[in-house]
């Protein structure tokens, strides 16, 4: 019952040589690795311009009412 899980070829060597191959940057080698990254720039961008903005209305403040 366990030597199917124990009993397994070992892959490592291949894929290693296959991700070690690759000419791509490091963090796009993994299969996912652009899904990852356009969501963490997408998210990192709106907060950005969410802090720019807020900083913008902090400095130009409320106009004086007479």
């Amino acid at each position: 019952m366990i030597d199917a899980v124990v009993q397994r070829p070992n892959h490592v060597p291949e894929r290693q040589r296959a991700y070690q191959a690759s000419h791509a940057p490091i963090y796009y080698r993994l299969p996912r690795s652009r899904l990852y990254l356009g969501a963490y720039f997408t998210l990192f961008g709106v907060g950005m311009c969410g802090t720019v903005y807020g900083m913008y209305q902090l400095t130009m403040g409320k106009p004086v009412r007479k």
